[in-house]
């Protein structure tokens, strides 16, 4: 049984879908939650639907206010901060040639450098503790390629590579860092591809279906728990089959 009562744990991303039934499941393990986002409205909605969690709007893209982020969030759950799911993330899709510096630059700053420096100040906290989670929400095109991609694609391949790096210099100080990788879920995200390319994309996947949200918190369950207390540096991959590592 997985047991995370009283656990501090932080959410980025929390208003999507993944992030949605991720706070959901946390919620009914009894861990103390704080809810990241932009998006107020959905926030509230998050707070009304799990009246005990915390919620703070914050937009990772800031960079030099992450710091002080991390420090008020970790206030607001009472001091200690033991987990944080690094879920947001954005796409700006086109074909490398027509790919202008900006769509470039906002997805690796949002999806790779903001988890790298969310990932660095929870580490801090984390030191004094004496123990951590990190869990690093990628994707299966991290590891594939994808057309229209390619700044995307890095992002995540990215976060892969360094969460890898920051396991290896904190295992010794007894914290976990690992990354799941999710296939195609059904998200809002997913809800744009056009039917014909989604049935393409569910012919390539052996369990013949789009993953659910509720997949990739399941999988967030294990890796913040003490069940995966030796597993470090690791890439779990949630996608039917579709990409086996």
């Amino acid at each position: 049984m997985i047991d995370l009562k009283n656990k501090n744990i932080i959410v980025t991303g929390a208003s999507g879908g993944i992030g949605n039934s991720i706070i959901q499941k946390l919620n009914e393990q009894g861990a103390n939650i704080l809810a990241t986002g932009t998006k107020i409205e959905k926030l509230n909605k998050l707070k009304e639907k799990f009246s005990n969690i915390k919620i703070l709007p914050f937009d990772v893209s800031q960079n030099e206010k992450i710091e002080e982020f991390i420090d008020n969030a970790s206030n607001d759950l009472g001091g200690n901060l033991d987990c944080i799911i690094n879920n947001a993330g954005i796409t700006k899709d086109n074909l490398a040639i027509r790919m202008n510096f900006e769509e470039w630059k906002k997805v690796l700053d949002i999806n790779l450098t903001s988890t790298f420096l969310m990932s660095k100040f929870a580490i801090k906290k984390m030191l004094k503790n004496k123990k951590g989670k990190i869990i690093n929400i990628t994707s299966v095109v991290g590891h594939t390629g994808n057309l229209g991609q390619a700044n995307y694609t890095a992002s995540k391949a990215g976060i892969i590579a360094m969460s890898k790096s920051l396991a290896i210099e904190y295992a010794k100080k007894n914290i976990n860092i690992n990354c799941i990788s999710p296939g195609f879920i059904k998200t809002a995200m997913t809800d744009k591809i056009d039917d014909k390319f989604k049935e393409t994309i569910i012919s390539k996947i052996p369990s013949a279906r789009l993953g659910e949200p509720e997949d990739i918190a399941n999988a967030v369950l294990f890796l913040a728990s003490s069940h995966s207390d030796y597993i470090n540096g690791e890439t779990l991959h949630v996608n039917g089959g579709m990409y086996m590592a």
